[in-house]
């Protein structure tokens, strides 16, 4: 008998976690769409990063990465889930295609480097936010690599137009997910 309860509480749990990567991949696409269009690059301010850093601080590296692969193929195939209510693989294969790929690497920097933290404390939060300045380094990190190979700009001037303008309120980001995290994880992992 305890071999059917633990498969049947094995598949609630992957049951689980997989609504919760429709949900976060949900939760990106609304986010993403709350952009601003910046004159001097073709970035967007968006807040689908604020979701990316929930989902991998809340689902954990796996999980996380896996919700963001879900919101990059309903934008793939013609969603209009991408900043701006945009959708394709136009856009993926533009010059912000590699950031929103990033997503998924942010994700599961954010999910390795905390899966395992327990409790909302000062100290967690601390560790939360850390990890979650390394997961946007990875974004920024493919993001400004894909940029720089597609319109052949120099790093300087890729970080200048792709990365700078964009830390202050990646930052913010960063603060507001690390405090949600610490308060969610406990919530959701009921």
């Amino acid at each position: 008998m305890s071999n059917a309860n633990d498969s049947a509480g094995a598949l609630h749990t992957r049951t689980h976690l997989f609504i919760l990567c429709g949900l976060f991949a949900a939760l990106t696409a609304v986010c993403a769409v709350i952009s601003l269009p910046l004159p001097f690059t073709p970035v967007p301010v968006s807040l689908a990063t604020l979701a990316v850093l929930l989902a991998g601080g809340i689902l954990g590296a796996k999980f996380g990465a896996l919700s963001q692969v879900v919101y990059i193929l309903l934008g793939a195939i013609g969603l209009p889930v991408f900043a701006g209510f945009t959708a394709g693989v136009g856009i993926l294969a533009g010059p912000t295609g590699g950031y929103i790929v990033g997503y998924i690497a942010a994700a599961s920097v954010v999910g390795l480097l905390c899966g395992r933290l327990k409790g909302a404390g000062i100290r967690a939060m601390a560790v939360l936010a850390g990890a979650m300045v390394l997961g946007m380094c990875a974004c920024y990190a493919l993001g400004t690599a894909w940029f720089m190979y597609l319109t052949n700009t120099p790093l300087l001037a890729a970080l200048g137009l792709c990365v700078f303008p964009f830390i202050p309120g990646d930052l913010f980001k960063i603060v507001v997910a690390a405090f949600l995290c610490g308060r969610l994880r406990g919530f959701v992992s009921r």
